[in-house]
């Protein structure tokens, strides 16, 4: 029992929340669901390519959920998945970016007035409903474009929030650390 309230209140002071509180997490959740729909749309069934950039979008979002899950009481562990969600979600980029090349469809300026029409509704909005109702009207070209934008805001987040653990574990040590501080406090006051 008193390992819980040690790991509950460990998990309290570090501000651990659920993984779809993160807006990390929940972009590359409207990333994985695009690519989802990106893939039964617009490439041939049996294309190796389908199960490459969904499971590449998958990754992203799992890997952030298994970085929170023992981030709890391994915040190496967690940087390191942390990373992996980033890795996954730049293979992806790269998917899409090539998707556009192969066929000779636009790929969006960094400056281009569609990149920051789409930054803007990729802040404004977090949820993937909106975003599929957007993709139903839209063409293979636009709906890349719109994924990319997204990986690329989703890759900030996760840098910002891998950042944040990475100084917080600076400041303040791992789980053991916690606990072997816990532990001599303990004993001192026995």
């Amino acid at each position: 029992m008193q390992s819980l309230r040690i790991i509950f209140t460990f998990v309290l002071m570090n501000n651990i929340g659920p993984h779809s509180t993160l807006k990390g997490y929940r972009k590359a959740e409207i990333i994985y669901d695009m690519t989802y729909y990106f893939c039964e749309k617009y490439l041939r069934k049996g294309d190796r390519t389908i199960d490459q950039m969904v499971q590449a979008a998958r990754s992203g979002k799992q890997n952030i959920i298994e970085g929170m899950a023992v981030g709890e009481t391994s915040k190496e562990m967690l940087l390191k998945l942390l990373y992996v969600a980033k890795g996954s979600l730049q293979e992806l980029l790269a998917d899409y970016q090539d998707y556009l090349r192969v066929r000779n469809l636009r790929q969006w300026e960094s400056n281009s007035l569609e990149v920051e029409a789409m930054r803007r509704l990729g802040k404004e909005h977090d949820d993937s409903g909106y975003f599929l109702s957007l993709a139903e009207s839209r063409n293979d070209e636009v709906i890349a474009n719109m994924v990319i934008v997204l990986i690329h805001q989703a890759d900030v987040l996760i840098e910002r929030y891998y950042n944040w653990h990475y100084n917080k574990f600076l400041e303040q040590g791992g789980f053991r650390e916690k606990l072997t501080r816990e532990r001599l406090a303990h004993r001192q006051n026995e």
